[in-house]
């Protein structure tokens, strides 16, 4: 698989609490060079973003990364990065209710926010690593009658990212009409053409760059 066919599915990302406006700056001149799928990147810098690369695509984060924030956050969150210039949204699911099985709790919520996201997408984080086989069968269920877009593994803040036999897990439970997005520890191009083949349609990963460029 050439970079050429790998870029257009990269989020290119940078999530670090110390970003700096400089490694904003840099992240999105990567990601035009490579014309990468989007840049993902904090809340507070999508409007510095939006208006410094108008023509990027610019991707954020809502309930980051813990997920408790409550769903009324979530959608002010969501329209906020919007109206500031986010054409994509991910967002993390409340894993307490997870835990609790209050799965009705969260198809609602994601409906809410994908409704807040009108026709821009949705990406909905389950965060692979603290959860059951069942429950992330469950949130495959939450994510599809919710309406979201996507289902994404992970935030990458947590215990472990993205793993190949939970894309297989998604792709058995998922609808037809929601994508995977693959996340976390995503460090060699031999990951990121396993995942691609495995038929995930976006990969975050702030390594994408380096990996396909370095030697060139």
């Amino acid at each position: 698989m050439n970079n050429s066919e790998i870029f257009p599915h990269i989020d290119h990302t940078l999530l670090k609490a110390t970003a700096t406006e400089e490694q904003i700056t840099r992240l999105c001149e990567e990601a035009l060079k490579f014309r990468t799928a989007s840049v993902c990147i904090p809340q507070s810098y999508v409007k510095f973003a939006h208006e410094r690369f108008p023509e990027l695509n610019i991707c954020t984060v809502i309930g980051f990364p813990l997920g408790y924030s409550t769903t009324e956050v979530k959608c002010f969150e969501a329209q906020n990065a919007i109206q500031n210039g986010a054409s994509e949204i991910d967002m993390v699911v409340n894993l307490g209710w997870v835990k609790d099985g209050r799965f009705d709790d969260v198809r609602d919520e994601i409906a809410r926010a994908k409704a807040a996201c009108g026709d821009k997408i949705l990406k909905v984080i389950i965060e692979t690593c603290y959860l059951t086989e069942q429950e992330k069968i469950e949130l495959c269920k939450c994510v599809t009658n919710g309406g979201a877009d996507f289902i994404k593994t992970s935030t990458g803040f947590g215990t472990a990212g993205a793993d190949i036999e939970d894309i297989r897990l998604f792709k058995r439970h998922i609808g037809e009409n929601v994508k995977i997005k693959a996340a976390g520890g995503v460090k060699t191009k031999s990951d990121l053409e396993m995942f691609l083949n495995e038929g995930c349609e976006r990969i975050g990963t702030s390594s994408a760059v380096k990996l396909l460029t370095e030697g060139e």
